[in-house]
């Protein structure tokens, strides 16, 4: 279920997610992070830069608090995995009409990329991806991703997803034995949602 606001962390500093990182990793380490998260909040000035209120702020700098915990937990099992897969929001695609040539295959259900934009961050990342060895999913939605698990036997799994959409994937993997990473959006929305393209990079 996707977050009932919208917001826009594309502008914020890098410094900004290497705080998030380091609180992250004291997270999986089980200490106390709400300090830290209001401490964040004051020194980026996320209220003033995302138009925010307080409440909706620390829900996402929780949630991106928790995806940074949960992939440096799941770190060192993800590595040893071979076959993976990627799943991309189509919503984060340059353009949603006609002008994009990715072709849908409702028996997957996956967009399959033509390449057709350079400038276009799911062309970027299916180039990385691709690279790497990776299956590619572009998915209309996180409800996809069950019946994929469901036909293909995948080791490990990266998402990029808000994180709303993150905890729902943790749920489907519970008990599957398949290792997952996420990598979360800075800018949601219905159309030009935004993730960080060094960021899966890293985590691929």
């Amino acid at each position: 279920m996707p977050y009932k606001f919208t917001f826009d962390l594309s502008r914020i500093p890098r410094f900004f997610f290497t705080e998030l990182t380091k609180v992250g990793y004291q997270k999986g380490m089980h200490k106390k992070v709400g300090r830290a998260v209001h401490e964040i909040i004051k020194r980026f000035k996320i209220q003033e830069a995302t138009g925010l209120n307080l409440s909706d702020a620390v829900l996402l700098l929780e949630d991106l608090i928790e995806i940074q915990a949960r992939n440096l937990l799941e770190r060192e099992k993800f590595v040893q995995t071979s076959k993976r897969a990627l799943f991309l929001p189509h919503c984060s695609r340059k353009h949603m009409d006609n002008r994009c040539k990715a072709v849908f295959n409702p028996s997957i259900p996956s967009y399959i990329c033509a390449h057709c934009s350079p400038d276009c961050l799911v062309n970027k990342a299916v180039s990385l991806a691709e690279k790497k060895g990776y299956d590619i999913y572009i998915l209309p939605g996180g409800s996809c991703v069950p019946k994929i698990l469901q036909t293909r036997h995948y080791e490990g799994v990266v998402g990029v997803a808000c994180g709303e959409e993150t905890k729902l994937g943790g749920k489907t993997l519970k008990g599957t034995g398949i290792v997952g990473q996420a990598v979360p959006l800075i800018k949601n929305g219905c159309a030009n949602t935004s993730f960080n393209i060094e960021t899966l990079l890293d985590i691929l």
